[in-house]
Protein backbone atom coordinates (compact mmCIF):
# COMPACT_ATOMS: atom_id res chain seq x y z
CA UNK A 1 0.00 0.00 0.00
CA UNK A 2 1.18 3.24 -0.91
CA UNK A 3 0.18 6.59 0.78
CA UNK A 4 0.73 10.33 -0.35
CA UNK A 5 0.17 13.50 1.48
CA UNK A 6 -0.29 16.94 -0.12
CA UNK A 7 0.88 19.66 2.22
CA UNK A 8 -1.05 22.59 0.81
CA UNK A 9 -3.38 22.67 3.72
CA UNK A 10 -6.06 24.84 3.37
CA UNK A 11 -6.03 24.93 -0.11
CA UNK A 12 -6.22 20.97 -0.23
CA UNK A 13 -9.16 21.24 1.28
CA UNK A 14 -10.30 24.21 -0.55
CA UNK A 15 -10.14 22.42 -4.03
CA UNK A 16 -12.77 19.60 -3.64
CA UNK A 17 -15.15 22.54 -2.03
CA UNK A 18 -14.58 24.89 -4.67
CA UNK A 19 -15.65 22.22 -7.33
CA UNK A 20 -18.57 20.95 -5.50
CA UNK A 21 -19.93 24.64 -4.57
CA UNK A 22 -19.84 24.99 -8.87
CA UNK A 23 -21.86 21.77 -9.23
CA UNK A 24 -24.40 23.20 -6.56
CA UNK A 25 -24.42 26.15 -7.73
CA UNK A 26 -24.87 25.49 -11.48
CA UNK A 27 -27.87 23.50 -10.34
CA UNK A 28 -29.28 25.93 -8.37
CA UNK A 29 -29.05 28.69 -11.13
CA UNK A 30 -30.45 25.95 -13.46
CA UNK A 31 -33.61 25.13 -10.91
CA UNK A 32 -34.27 28.56 -10.37
CA UNK A 33 -34.67 29.40 -14.11
CA UNK A 34 -36.39 26.34 -14.66
CA UNK A 35 -38.93 27.31 -11.90
CA UNK A 36 -38.67 31.42 -12.72
CA UNK A 37 -39.52 30.62 -16.53
CA UNK A 38 -42.56 28.23 -15.55
CA UNK A 39 -43.67 30.14 -12.60
CA UNK A 40 -43.50 33.44 -15.06
CA UNK A 41 -45.33 32.10 -17.59
CA UNK A 42 -47.95 30.67 -15.89
CA UNK A 43 -48.90 33.60 -13.53
CA UNK A 44 -48.90 35.66 -17.30
CA UNK A 45 -52.03 33.40 -18.29
CA UNK A 46 -49.68 30.80 -20.37
CA UNK A 47 -50.78 28.12 -18.36
CA UNK A 48 -48.57 25.50 -16.33
CA UNK A 49 -46.04 24.05 -19.15
CA UNK A 50 -42.92 23.59 -17.44
CA UNK A 51 -40.33 21.96 -20.06
CA UNK A 52 -38.42 19.08 -19.01
CA UNK A 53 -36.57 19.06 -16.11
CA UNK A 54 -32.95 18.01 -18.35
CA UNK A 55 -29.53 18.53 -19.59
CA UNK A 56 -31.25 19.30 -23.16
CA UNK A 57 -33.74 21.84 -21.74
CA UNK A 58 -30.76 23.68 -20.15
CA UNK A 59 -28.79 23.51 -23.64
CA UNK A 60 -32.06 24.87 -25.26
CA UNK A 61 -32.61 27.93 -22.96
CA UNK A 62 -28.25 28.98 -23.35
CA UNK A 63 -29.29 28.74 -27.08
CA UNK A 64 -32.54 30.42 -27.64
CA UNK A 65 -33.12 32.32 -24.48
CA UNK A 66 -36.34 32.17 -23.02
CA UNK A 67 -38.42 32.10 -25.57
CA UNK A 68 -37.09 28.81 -26.89
CA UNK A 69 -39.04 27.21 -23.53
CA UNK A 70 -41.72 29.53 -23.38
CA UNK A 71 -42.71 30.61 -26.64
CA UNK A 72 -46.08 32.18 -25.06
CA UNK A 73 -44.60 33.90 -22.02
CA UNK A 74 -45.28 37.34 -21.66
CA UNK A 75 -42.74 40.13 -20.12
CA UNK A 76 -43.69 39.57 -16.69
CA UNK A 77 -43.05 35.89 -16.83
CA UNK A 78 -39.85 37.35 -17.62
CA UNK A 79 -39.51 39.64 -15.07
CA UNK A 80 -40.56 37.13 -12.49
CA UNK A 81 -37.91 35.43 -13.35
CA UNK A 82 -35.16 37.40 -13.15
CA UNK A 83 -36.33 38.43 -9.82
CA UNK A 84 -36.43 35.03 -8.61
CA UNK A 85 -32.37 34.65 -9.84
CA UNK A 86 -31.46 37.67 -8.65
CA UNK A 87 -32.76 36.50 -4.99
CA UNK A 88 -30.83 33.04 -6.18
CA UNK A 89 -27.99 34.72 -7.11
CA UNK A 90 -27.81 36.73 -3.59
CA UNK A 91 -27.96 33.51 -1.99
CA UNK A 92 -25.11 31.93 -3.80
CA UNK A 93 -23.03 34.67 -3.23
CA UNK A 94 -23.47 34.60 0.69
CA UNK A 95 -22.78 31.13 0.58
CA UNK A 96 -20.13 31.60 -1.43
CA UNK A 97 -18.60 33.68 0.88
CA UNK A 98 -19.70 31.49 3.81
CA UNK A 99 -18.03 28.97 2.16
CA UNK A 100 -14.99 30.26 1.20
CA UNK A 101 -14.80 31.58 4.54
CA UNK A 102 -14.77 28.29 6.07
CA UNK A 103 -12.34 26.97 3.39
CA UNK A 104 -10.17 29.78 2.30
CA UNK A 105 -6.26 28.87 3.44
CA UNK A 106 -5.27 30.58 6.71
CA UNK A 107 -2.46 32.13 6.41
CA UNK A 108 -2.16 31.99 10.16
CA UNK A 109 -0.79 35.91 10.72
CA UNK A 110 -3.55 38.78 12.51
CA UNK A 111 -6.57 39.14 10.41
CA UNK A 112 -9.35 41.57 11.05
CA UNK A 113 -10.81 40.32 13.86
CA UNK A 114 -7.42 38.96 15.62
CA UNK A 115 -6.46 43.31 14.87
CA UNK A 116 -9.05 45.20 15.82
CA UNK A 117 -7.38 46.60 18.90
CA UNK A 118 -5.49 48.64 16.17
CA UNK A 119 -8.80 49.47 14.61
CA UNK A 120 -10.34 52.79 14.20
CA UNK A 121 -12.92 52.39 16.50
CA UNK A 122 -10.41 50.95 19.24
CA UNK A 123 -8.43 53.89 18.46
CA UNK A 124 -11.22 56.79 18.80
CA UNK A 125 -12.10 54.53 22.71
CA UNK A 126 -8.32 55.21 23.43
CA UNK A 127 -7.73 58.57 22.19
CA UNK A 128 -11.05 59.61 24.17
CA UNK A 129 -9.74 57.88 27.59
CA UNK A 130 -6.22 59.21 27.00
CA UNK A 131 -7.27 63.09 26.39
CA UNK A 132 -10.09 63.91 28.52
CA UNK A 133 -10.66 66.77 26.30
CA UNK A 134 -11.72 64.91 23.21
CA UNK A 135 -14.67 63.12 25.14
CA UNK A 136 -17.29 65.08 23.57
CA UNK A 137 -16.24 65.94 20.34
CA UNK A 138 -18.21 64.22 17.92
CA UNK A 139 -15.92 63.23 15.10
CA UNK A 140 -11.84 62.67 16.05
CA UNK A 141 -9.66 64.08 13.47
CA UNK A 142 -7.03 61.41 12.34
CA UNK A 143 -4.18 63.00 13.92
CA UNK A 144 -5.88 62.53 17.43
CA UNK A 145 -6.66 59.28 17.05
CA UNK A 146 -2.93 57.89 17.67
CA UNK A 147 0.06 56.81 15.42
CA UNK A 148 -1.11 55.61 11.96
CA UNK A 149 0.46 52.65 11.09
CA UNK A 150 -0.33 51.83 7.55
CA UNK A 151 -3.26 48.89 6.19
CA UNK A 152 -3.89 45.43 7.16
CA UNK A 153 -2.91 43.25 4.66
CA UNK A 154 -5.80 40.34 3.91
CA UNK A 155 -4.98 37.28 5.88
CA UNK A 156 -3.26 34.59 3.23
CA UNK A 157 -5.62 35.21 0.25
CA UNK A 158 -5.89 38.40 -2.30
CA UNK A 159 -8.29 40.86 -1.19
CA UNK A 160 -8.52 44.20 -0.76
CA UNK A 161 -6.53 46.25 1.72
CA UNK A 162 -7.69 47.71 5.35
CA UNK A 163 -8.84 48.76 7.54
CA UNK A 164 -6.12 51.35 8.20
CA UNK A 165 -4.06 50.67 11.77
CA UNK A 166 -3.26 52.64 14.79
CA UNK A 167 -1.17 52.77 17.85
CA UNK A 168 -2.02 54.54 20.78
CA UNK A 169 -0.78 58.16 22.53
CA UNK A 170 0.77 55.79 25.47
CA UNK A 171 2.64 52.95 22.92
CA UNK A 172 5.91 53.44 22.09
CA UNK A 173 7.35 52.00 18.79
CA UNK A 174 10.52 50.51 17.31
CA UNK A 175 10.79 50.14 13.92
CA UNK A 176 12.99 47.62 11.93
CA UNK A 177 13.56 48.43 7.81
CA UNK A 178 16.05 48.27 5.20
CA UNK A 179 17.21 51.08 3.16
CA UNK A 180 14.77 51.52 0.34
CA UNK A 181 11.96 50.14 2.15
CA UNK A 182 9.82 53.04 2.07
CA UNK A 183 10.16 54.03 6.08
CA UNK A 184 10.84 57.36 5.65
CA UNK A 185 7.60 58.40 3.19
CA UNK A 186 5.24 55.61 4.74
CA UNK A 187 6.24 56.32 8.49
CA UNK A 188 8.48 59.27 9.09
CA UNK A 189 6.84 61.49 6.99
CA UNK A 190 3.16 60.90 7.71
CA UNK A 191 3.57 60.48 11.73
CA UNK A 192 5.29 64.00 11.58
CA UNK A 193 2.62 65.83 9.72
CA UNK A 194 -0.28 64.09 11.93
CA UNK A 195 1.19 64.92 15.09
CA UNK A 196 -1.19 66.56 16.76
CA UNK A 197 1.21 68.82 18.89
CA UNK A 198 5.26 68.72 19.11
CA UNK A 199 7.23 66.51 16.83
CA UNK A 200 10.49 65.56 17.02
CA UNK A 201 12.43 64.68 14.02
CA UNK A 202 16.09 63.11 13.89
CA UNK A 203 17.53 61.85 10.77
CA UNK A 204 20.97 63.01 8.39
CA UNK A 205 18.97 63.62 4.97
CA UNK A 206 16.93 66.65 4.20
CA UNK A 207 14.01 64.29 2.95
CA UNK A 208 11.67 64.33 5.64
CA UNK A 209 12.35 68.04 6.43
CA UNK A 210 11.81 68.99 2.90
CA UNK A 211 8.53 67.09 2.91
CA UNK A 212 7.64 68.40 5.88
CA UNK A 213 8.79 71.39 7.17
CA UNK A 214 5.74 74.45 5.85
CA UNK A 215 3.03 72.50 6.25
CA UNK A 216 4.40 71.85 10.17
CA UNK A 217 5.20 75.58 10.26
CA UNK A 218 1.08 76.29 9.23
CA UNK A 219 0.43 75.21 12.65
CA UNK A 220 3.48 76.00 14.55
CA UNK A 221 7.11 77.05 14.69
CA UNK A 222 9.77 74.99 12.86
CA UNK A 223 13.09 74.85 14.66
CA UNK A 224 15.83 73.44 12.30
CA UNK A 225 19.01 72.34 14.29
CA UNK A 226 21.04 71.93 11.11
CA UNK A 227 24.56 71.46 12.75
CA UNK A 228 26.24 70.59 9.70
CA UNK A 229 24.68 72.27 6.91
CA UNK A 230 22.47 69.39 5.79
CA UNK A 231 19.67 72.20 4.91
CA UNK A 232 22.11 75.54 4.90
CA UNK A 233 18.92 77.17 7.49
CA UNK A 234 20.18 79.97 9.46
CA UNK A 235 20.63 79.19 12.92
CA UNK A 236 17.24 80.85 14.96
CA UNK A 237 17.93 79.70 18.18
CA UNK A 238 20.92 78.53 20.56
CA UNK A 239 20.28 75.63 23.15
CA UNK A 240 21.94 75.90 26.69
CA UNK A 241 23.04 72.17 27.40
CA UNK A 242 24.93 72.74 30.15
CA UNK A 243 21.64 73.84 31.95
CA UNK A 244 20.77 70.39 32.76
CA UNK A 245 24.33 69.47 33.95
CA UNK A 246 23.10 71.67 37.15
CA UNK A 247 22.39 68.73 38.39
CA UNK A 248 24.69 65.44 38.98
CA UNK A 249 22.11 63.42 36.81
CA UNK A 250 22.07 65.69 34.15
CA UNK A 251 25.92 66.56 33.58
CA UNK A 252 26.16 62.85 33.60
CA UNK A 253 24.01 61.92 31.44
CA UNK A 254 25.45 65.00 28.92
CA UNK A 255 29.09 63.26 28.91
CA UNK A 256 26.87 59.87 28.08
CA UNK A 257 26.08 61.64 24.72
CA UNK A 258 29.37 62.43 24.47
CA UNK A 259 30.99 59.10 25.13
CA UNK A 260 28.48 57.04 23.45
CA UNK A 261 28.35 59.58 20.05
CA UNK A 262 31.52 57.95 18.20
CA UNK A 263 31.61 54.29 20.35
CA UNK A 264 29.96 51.10 20.11
CA UNK A 265 28.64 49.68 23.11
CA UNK A 266 32.02 47.42 24.12
CA UNK A 267 33.85 50.61 23.79
CA UNK A 268 31.93 52.92 25.79
CA UNK A 269 31.78 50.38 28.45
CA UNK A 270 35.59 49.62 29.46
CA UNK A 271 37.79 51.48 31.96
CA UNK A 272 38.61 54.88 29.58
CA UNK A 273 35.40 55.68 28.58
CA UNK A 274 34.23 55.11 31.64
CA UNK A 275 36.86 56.70 33.51
CA UNK A 276 36.16 59.92 30.96
CA UNK A 277 32.46 60.22 30.98
CA UNK A 278 33.25 60.28 34.70
CA UNK A 279 35.75 63.62 34.07
CA UNK A 280 33.10 64.99 31.50
CA UNK A 281 30.46 64.76 33.82
CA UNK A 282 32.58 66.34 36.37
CA UNK A 283 33.49 69.27 34.10
CA UNK A 284 30.12 70.04 32.83
CA UNK A 285 29.00 70.56 36.31
CA UNK A 286 31.51 72.47 37.07
CA UNK A 287 31.13 74.71 34.14
CA UNK A 288 27.60 74.86 34.93
CA UNK A 289 27.52 76.17 38.59
CA UNK A 290 30.28 78.67 37.76
CA UNK A 291 28.84 80.25 34.72
CA UNK A 292 31.65 78.96 32.51
CA UNK A 293 30.59 77.84 28.40
CA UNK A 294 31.80 74.50 26.52
CA UNK A 295 34.99 76.93 25.69
CA UNK A 296 36.12 76.85 29.09
CA UNK A 297 35.36 73.05 29.18
CA UNK A 298 37.71 72.52 25.83
CA UNK A 299 40.44 74.46 27.16
CA UNK A 300 39.94 72.45 31.17
CA UNK A 301 40.47 69.47 29.00
CA UNK A 302 43.81 70.68 27.18
CA UNK A 303 44.92 72.03 30.17
CA UNK A 304 44.49 69.17 33.41
CA UNK A 305 46.52 71.21 35.71
CA UNK A 306 43.97 73.65 35.61
CA UNK A 307 42.57 74.49 38.91
CA UNK A 308 39.63 76.19 38.09
CA UNK A 309 37.26 73.43 37.61
CA UNK A 310 38.36 72.06 41.11
CA UNK A 311 37.84 75.60 42.62
CA UNK A 312 34.17 76.06 41.01
CA UNK A 313 33.07 72.48 42.57
CA UNK A 314 34.49 72.98 46.01
CA UNK A 315 31.64 75.23 47.41
CA UNK A 316 28.81 73.02 45.52
CA UNK A 317 29.98 69.76 45.72
CA UNK A 318 33.42 69.22 47.56
CA UNK A 319 33.08 65.47 46.84
CA UNK A 320 33.52 65.75 43.01
CA UNK A 321 35.99 68.29 43.78
CA UNK A 322 38.09 66.05 45.01
CA UNK A 323 37.78 63.34 42.58
CA UNK A 324 38.32 65.42 40.02
CA UNK A 325 41.54 66.78 41.54
CA UNK A 326 42.86 63.19 42.35
CA UNK A 327 42.19 62.15 39.01
CA UNK A 328 44.62 64.64 37.66
CA UNK A 329 47.04 64.38 40.40
CA UNK A 330 47.31 60.83 39.55
CA UNK A 331 50.06 58.31 37.40
CA UNK A 332 50.81 61.02 34.14
CA UNK A 333 49.61 57.85 31.87
CA UNK A 334 46.78 57.15 32.93
CA UNK A 335 45.23 60.72 33.45
CA UNK A 336 46.57 61.61 30.26
CA UNK A 337 44.88 58.41 28.73
CA UNK A 338 41.59 59.34 30.74
CA UNK A 339 41.29 63.01 29.14
CA UNK A 340 42.56 61.85 25.98
CA UNK A 341 39.30 59.79 26.06
CA UNK A 342 37.26 63.06 26.99
CA UNK A 343 39.04 65.41 24.44
CA UNK A 344 38.28 62.43 21.64
CA UNK A 345 34.18 62.35 23.05
CA UNK A 346 33.95 66.28 22.52
CA UNK A 347 35.90 66.91 18.92
CA UNK A 348 32.84 67.97 17.46
CA UNK A 349 33.16 70.86 19.99
CA UNK A 350 36.08 71.79 18.29
CA UNK A 351 33.86 73.23 15.07
CA UNK A 352 33.06 76.55 16.14
CA UNK A 353 29.61 76.15 13.71
CA UNK A 354 29.16 73.18 15.77
CA UNK A 355 30.04 75.03 19.14
CA UNK A 356 28.03 78.29 18.20
CA UNK A 357 24.57 76.10 18.47
CA UNK A 358 25.28 75.48 22.97
CA UNK A 359 27.36 78.60 23.85
CA UNK A 360 24.49 81.57 24.35
CA UNK A 361 23.92 84.22 21.89
CA UNK A 362 22.39 86.97 22.63
CA UNK A 363 21.27 87.98 19.30
CA UNK A 364 19.23 84.80 19.07
CA UNK A 365 16.88 83.11 21.77
CA UNK A 366 17.55 80.34 24.03
CA UNK A 367 15.55 77.40 23.15
CA UNK A 368 13.34 76.10 25.61
CA UNK A 369 12.93 72.48 25.56
CA UNK A 370 9.65 72.96 28.26
CA UNK A 371 7.45 75.24 26.32
CA UNK A 372 8.50 73.34 23.07
CA UNK A 373 6.67 70.04 24.48
CA UNK A 374 3.61 71.44 25.44
CA UNK A 375 3.41 73.42 22.22
CA UNK A 376 2.54 72.08 18.25
CA UNK A 377 6.21 72.99 17.29
CA UNK A 378 8.52 70.73 15.49
CA UNK A 379 12.34 70.53 15.86
CA UNK A 380 14.36 68.87 13.40
CA UNK A 381 17.85 68.01 14.60
CA UNK A 382 19.87 66.87 11.83
CA UNK A 383 23.74 65.79 12.10
CA UNK A 384 26.01 63.69 9.43
CA UNK A 385 26.82 60.54 10.48
CA UNK A 386 30.68 59.37 10.55
CA UNK A 387 33.66 61.41 11.47
CA UNK A 388 33.22 65.14 12.68
CA UNK A 389 29.37 64.01 13.61
CA UNK A 390 27.46 66.27 15.70
CA UNK A 391 25.84 63.38 16.46
CA UNK A 392 26.65 64.26 20.20
CA UNK A 393 24.67 67.13 20.16
CA UNK A 394 21.66 65.83 18.47
CA UNK A 395 21.21 63.29 21.56
CA UNK A 396 21.90 65.65 24.04
CA UNK A 397 19.25 67.81 22.39
CA UNK A 398 16.57 65.14 21.94
CA UNK A 399 17.32 63.95 25.30
CA UNK A 400 16.61 67.61 26.49
CA UNK A 401 13.72 67.73 24.71
CA UNK A 402 12.21 64.15 26.71
CA UNK A 403 13.62 65.31 30.21
CA UNK A 404 11.21 68.84 29.19
CA UNK A 405 8.36 66.25 28.21
CA UNK A 406 8.47 64.52 31.23
CA UNK A 407 8.96 67.20 33.64
CA UNK A 408 5.51 68.92 31.93
CA UNK A 409 3.73 65.25 32.26
CA UNK A 410 4.45 65.36 35.78
CA UNK A 411 3.00 69.33 36.19
CA UNK A 412 -0.13 67.63 34.92
CA UNK A 413 -2.85 65.99 36.95
CA UNK A 414 -3.10 62.90 34.50
CA UNK A 415 0.69 62.42 34.49
CA UNK A 416 0.94 62.72 30.69
CA UNK A 417 1.76 65.50 28.36
CA UNK A 418 -1.91 67.25 27.87
CA UNK A 419 -1.22 66.01 23.89
CA UNK A 420 1.39 63.70 23.14
CA UNK A 421 4.96 64.34 21.37
CA UNK A 422 5.72 62.14 18.49
CA UNK A 423 9.50 61.62 18.38
CA UNK A 424 11.06 60.02 15.44
CA UNK A 425 13.58 59.23 15.36
CA UNK A 426 15.09 58.15 12.35
CA UNK A 427 18.79 56.74 11.65
CA UNK A 428 18.49 56.90 15.67
CA UNK A 429 21.99 54.22 15.58
CA UNK A 430 23.91 57.19 13.71
CA UNK A 431 22.85 60.53 14.86
CA UNK A 432 20.91 59.67 18.05
CA UNK A 433 22.36 57.60 20.78
CA UNK A 434 20.92 57.89 23.73
CA UNK A 435 22.57 55.15 25.54
CA UNK A 436 19.74 54.37 27.78
CA UNK A 437 17.15 54.89 25.42
CA UNK A 438 16.03 51.26 26.06
CA UNK A 439 15.50 51.91 29.59
CA UNK A 440 13.68 55.51 29.03
CA UNK A 441 11.30 53.81 26.56
CA UNK A 442 8.45 52.72 29.23
CA UNK A 443 8.76 55.55 31.10
CA UNK A 444 7.96 58.04 27.99
CA UNK A 445 5.09 56.53 26.48
CA UNK A 446 3.95 56.84 30.03
CA UNK A 447 4.18 60.06 29.81
CA UNK A 448 2.31 60.57 26.71
CA UNK A 449 5.65 61.04 25.12
CA UNK A 450 5.93 58.67 21.44
CA UNK A 451 9.66 57.35 20.42
CA UNK A 452 9.38 56.08 16.87
CA UNK A 453 13.28 54.61 16.87
CA UNK A 454 13.88 53.65 13.37
CA UNK A 455 16.58 51.52 12.72
CA UNK A 456 17.88 49.78 9.11
CA UNK A 457 18.45 45.90 11.25
CA UNK A 458 18.60 44.16 14.47
CA UNK A 459 22.02 44.13 14.49
CA UNK A 460 22.47 48.02 14.01
CA UNK A 461 20.74 48.72 17.22
CA UNK A 462 22.94 45.82 19.23
CA UNK A 463 26.15 47.70 17.55
CA UNK A 464 24.27 50.32 19.89
CA UNK A 465 22.43 49.62 22.64
CA UNK A 466 24.76 46.02 23.24
CA UNK A 467 22.67 42.59 22.37
CA UNK A 468 20.88 43.17 25.38
CA UNK A 469 19.78 47.08 25.46
CA UNK A 470 18.45 45.75 21.96
CA UNK A 471 16.29 43.09 22.88
CA UNK A 472 15.82 45.50 26.06
CA UNK A 473 14.41 48.45 23.40
CA UNK A 474 12.26 45.58 21.47
CA UNK A 475 10.46 44.22 24.33
CA UNK A 476 9.85 47.49 25.79
CA UNK A 477 8.30 49.05 22.50
CA UNK A 478 4.62 48.16 22.35
CA UNK A 479 4.34 48.32 19.16
CA UNK A 480 6.58 46.48 16.96
CA UNK A 481 6.68 46.77 13.10
CA UNK A 482 9.36 44.93 10.63
CA UNK A 483 10.35 45.74 6.79
CA UNK A 484 11.99 44.86 3.94
CA UNK A 485 15.52 44.72 3.87
CA UNK A 486 16.18 41.97 6.05
CA UNK A 487 19.43 39.66 5.52
CA UNK A 488 19.94 38.81 8.94
CA UNK A 489 19.52 35.15 9.23
CA UNK A 490 19.20 34.30 13.04
CA UNK A 491 16.84 37.48 13.31
CA UNK A 492 14.54 36.09 10.40
CA UNK A 493 14.67 33.17 12.52
CA UNK A 494 13.64 34.40 15.55
CA UNK A 495 10.71 36.29 14.02
CA UNK A 496 9.80 32.85 12.34
CA UNK A 497 9.99 31.43 15.66
CA UNK A 498 8.01 34.87 17.48
CA UNK A 499 5.34 34.01 14.77
CA UNK A 500 4.43 30.50 15.69
CA UNK A 501 2.61 28.12 14.17
CA UNK A 502 -0.61 27.12 13.25
CA UNK A 503 -2.82 23.92 12.43
CA UNK A 504 -3.31 23.12 8.64
CA UNK A 505 -5.25 20.38 7.02
CA UNK A 506 -3.48 17.57 5.08
CA UNK A 507 -5.27 15.72 2.76
CA UNK A 508 -3.92 11.70 2.20
CA UNK A 509 -4.64 9.74 -0.88
CA UNK A 510 -4.30 6.11 0.56
CA UNK A 511 -3.64 2.93 -2.70
CA UNK A 512 -4.57 -0.77 -1.25
CA UNK A 513 -6.25 -3.96 -2.28
CA UNK A 514 -9.41 -1.99 -1.75
CA UNK A 515 -8.98 0.84 -3.76
CA UNK A 516 -8.14 4.27 -3.28
CA UNK A 517 -9.03 6.23 -0.22
CA UNK A 518 -8.68 9.59 0.86
CA UNK A 519 -8.31 11.61 4.81
CA UNK A 520 -8.33 14.37 5.75
CA UNK A 521 -5.93 15.08 8.74
CA UNK A 522 -4.13 18.17 10.75
CA UNK A 523 -0.68 19.00 11.34
CA UNK A 524 1.42 22.27 12.70
CA UNK A 525 3.04 23.85 10.29
CA UNK A 526 5.22 27.39 11.02
CA UNK A 527 3.15 30.82 9.86
CA UNK A 528 5.72 32.59 8.48
CA UNK A 529 9.40 31.09 7.63
CA UNK A 530 12.08 33.05 8.17
CA UNK A 531 12.77 32.69 4.07
CA UNK A 532 9.41 34.41 3.72
CA UNK A 533 10.54 37.36 6.25
CA UNK A 534 13.24 38.12 3.91
CA UNK A 535 11.50 37.99 1.36
CA UNK A 536 9.06 41.29 2.48
CA UNK A 537 8.29 43.20 -0.06
CA UNK A 538 9.32 47.52 -0.15
CA UNK A 539 6.89 49.11 1.21
CA UNK A 540 4.83 45.94 3.29
CA UNK A 541 5.63 44.31 6.54
CA UNK A 542 4.56 42.66 9.76
CA UNK A 543 3.24 44.67 12.67
CA UNK A 544 2.33 43.25 16.34
CA UNK A 545 1.49 45.09 19.15
CA UNK A 546 1.05 43.78 23.21
CA UNK A 547 -1.74 41.02 22.83
CA UNK A 548 -1.94 40.73 19.02
CA UNK A 549 -0.83 38.19 16.77
CA UNK A 550 1.88 39.06 14.09
CA UNK A 551 0.11 40.76 10.62
CA UNK A 552 1.04 41.79 7.35
CA UNK A 553 0.59 45.70 6.56
CA UNK A 554 0.85 48.08 3.72
CA UNK A 555 2.60 51.72 4.18
CA UNK A 556 0.73 54.41 3.33
CA UNK A 557 2.89 56.75 1.95
CA UNK A 558 2.46 60.56 1.96
CA UNK A 559 2.19 60.60 -1.39
CA UNK A 560 -1.07 58.71 -1.53
CA UNK A 561 -2.63 61.09 0.80
CA UNK A 562 -5.09 63.59 0.61
CA UNK A 563 -2.83 66.28 1.18
CA UNK A 564 -0.35 64.67 -1.73
CA UNK A 565 -0.83 68.16 -4.29
CA UNK A 566 -0.13 70.37 -1.62
CA UNK A 567 2.79 68.33 0.17
CA UNK A 568 4.75 68.18 -3.43
CA UNK A 569 4.78 71.67 -3.92
CA UNK A 570 5.76 71.94 -0.57
CA UNK A 571 8.79 69.31 -1.49
CA UNK A 572 9.32 71.49 -4.34
CA UNK A 573 9.88 74.79 -3.11
CA UNK A 574 11.53 73.99 0.36
CA UNK A 575 14.42 72.10 -2.49
CA UNK A 576 14.99 74.97 -4.25
CA UNK A 577 15.00 77.23 -1.23
CA UNK A 578 17.58 74.46 0.20
CA UNK A 579 19.78 74.39 -2.99
CA UNK A 580 19.90 78.50 -3.17
CA UNK A 581 21.22 78.71 0.37
CA UNK A 582 23.68 75.91 -0.74
CA UNK A 583 24.94 77.83 -3.50
CA UNK A 584 25.22 80.77 -1.47
CA UNK A 585 27.39 78.81 1.50
CA UNK A 586 31.20 78.58 0.78
CA UNK A 587 32.30 75.44 -0.38
CA UNK A 588 34.35 73.67 1.62
CA UNK A 589 35.75 70.51 0.46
Amino acid sequence: MSEQTSPTAGAGAAAPATILGIIIGAAVLGTASWLGGTLGAALGGGGWAPPPYSIATGVDFLKGGPSALWPEAPTGGLVGMLVLLVLVAVSLVVAGVLLWRRFRPGSGLGGRREMRALGKKAAEERARQLRPELAKVKELETRDLGVRLGELAPNGVDGPFGPELYGSDEDTYTVVMGPRAGKTSGLAVPILLDAPGAALLTSNRNDAYAITRRERARHGTTHTFDLQQITYAERDVWVDLLSSARSIEGASRLAMHFINADSDTRAADDFWAKAGSNTLMALFHAAAVSGATFDDVLRWLDTPADRAPVNALKSSNPALASRLSSTVAGAVETRDGIYETARQATNCLLDPEIRAWVTPDKSRPKFDPYAFVTSKDTAYLLSKDGGGSAAAITASIADLIFRGGTLAAERNGTGRLPIPLRAVLDEAANVCRIADLPKLYSHLGGRGINPVTILQSYKQGSMVWSEGGMDALWVASTVKLLGAGQDDADFAENISKLAGKHDVRDISTSHGSSGRSTSLGQREKEILQASKVRQLERGHGLVWASGTPMARFRLTPWMFSEQAETLKADKAAEEKAITARANEAEVIL
